[in-house]
């Protein structure tokens, strides 16, 4: 008989690719993992895992197990999911991960939503831009909070994906900045030349901001580069610059800020949470993605001009869906009115 701890083990293997990294991301030493992995070969009766003095790797035998683990390991999941939905009862801990901007302004919310059901605790960390979802995957987290600048972010066999915000870039600008006075129009060919703040070449806002200046024309002005949107905000309010950020991260409250939407379609991104489907069901994990999803209603009202959703073509709503009864709910509006008033 297979133990599901080695087959959780050999499965954590197989998406880090050493037993260095799997002892690492388990907690575990890295010669406890050698052990157990040697113990599964002898309980399988074949090689697993070629071995050499500088590496190790899956053989062929080793990636079937590993497909019949992942399988295995999620039917197990939904019978834990499907024995704790007849409890009714909330219990245990649910794991979040959120991108940094999302965890800033989810966190309150679901901390006022969670602390009534006495027996669930939260745990929400922050991952970067790319890795929720694969931590959602790997079994590491039971809901992520996912950013989607492209439209690739979709279900699959194993994943749920539940759509929360359309979030578009905005600009910020000092309150001294002529630019603060909501009747002067926004022109981003008058603003290639002001100092523009932005993140670091590679990230996911900075190729957004980079399209944005793009597409009016010429080549685009080379921004200074700063890690956070927490300390390009903060720098805007002292005065130093200018520069277009997610809508949400104005969730951190920075004062000192005039926001502005820019003209026409903005670059944007969609925020979804995303769990396992295996796992939806469970009713920690259910009740978490209900408290995400009113929250994200909460946030959509507060952050102009962040907007829900549009879950309008969507006209055939699962009845197992665990947010079906909120998705069909009439959603307000935003209003336009200065952030943070």
């Amino acid at each position: 008989m297979l133990e599901l701890r080695r087959l959780v083990l050999i499965c954590e293997f197989a998406r880090r690719g050493s037993i260095a990294a799997t002892a690492a991301s388990l907690g575990y030493s890295p010669s406890a993992v050698s052990q157990q992995l040697v113990a599964l070969e002898r309980e399988t009766g074949t090689a697993l895992i070629d071995r050499t003095a500088r590496s190790a790797e899956l053989t062929d035998a080793g990636r079937r197990l590993v497909a019949h683990a992942e399988r295995i390991l999620s039917m197990v999941e939904e019978a834990e999911s499907d024995l704790s939905a007849h409890a009714a009862t909330p219990v245990g801990r649910v794991v979040v991960t959120a991108f940094p901007t999302a965890a800033v302004a989810f966190a309150p919310a679901l901390a006022r939503s969670l602390r009534r059901h006495t027996e669930l605790t939260l745990r929400l960390g922050q991952s970067r831009s790319g890795r929720g979802l694969r931590e959602v995957q790997s079994g590491e987290v039971d809901i992520a909070l996912v950013d989607d600048w492209y439209g690739r972010v979709r279900d699959s066999e194993s994943v749920r994906v539940f759509p929360l915000l359309h979030d578009p870039l905005v600009l910020v600008v000092p309150r001294k900045h002529r630019l603060a006075d909501p009747d002067v129009p926004v022109d981003l060919r008058e603003l290639r030349d002001e100092p523009w703040m932005a993140t670091p070449d590679g990230e996911p806002s900075r190729l957004a901001v980079d399209r944005l200046l793009v597409d009016v024309g010429g080549t685009r002005p080379t921004p200074w580069e700063f890690e956070g949107l927490g300390t390009i905000l903060s720098l805007v309010a002292k005065g130093i610059g200018i520069a277009a950020v997610p809508a949400l991260a104005l969730a951190a409250g920075v004062r000192g800020l005039a926001v502005r939407q820019f003209p026409g379609n903005p670059v944007g991104r969609d925020v979804h949470a995303v769990a396992r489907g295996s796992s939806v069901h469970r009713p920690s994990v259910s009740v978490t993605l209900r408290a995400i999803h009113v929250a994200a209603r909460y946030i959509a009202a507060d952050l102009d001009p962040v907007h829900l959703a549009d879950r309008s073509g969507d006209s055939s709503l699962a009845a197992d869906d665990p947010l079906a009864d909120w998705r069909e709910r009439p959603f307000r509006d935003t209003v336009g009115r200065p952030f943070g008033e």
